[in-house]
């Protein structure tokens, strides 16, 4: 699957446990990243600083749904079964 340029669930839904620049501690489940456009584009894509669990995910339908409000859904609810 193709990632939806526009979309930015991935940057909003799950937590980030490595740090990110700008947010030391990484950034909570459902809080935007501040490098998150707001044409909902990660504005670290393609640079060093990103971090490299953000570069490794990759968009796929059983995360990413058919749109923006399913890959919200679907994105808390993988953030709630996986949680430690």
């Amino acid at each position: 699957m193709k990632c939806r340029e526009g979309c930015g669930a991935c940057c909003i839904a799950p937590s980030i446990s490595s740090p990110i620049p700008g947010m030391p501690n990484g950034k909570p489940a459902g809080e935007r990243c501040l490098h998150l456009s707001v044409e909902q584009l990660c504005l670290l894509f393609g640079r060093p600083e990103r971090p490299a669990v953000c570069s490794a995910f990759k968009a796929d339908i059983d995360v990413c749904g058919t749109d923006q409000a399913d890959a919200i859904r679907l994105i808390g609810w993988w953030e709630q079964v996986t949680a430690a």
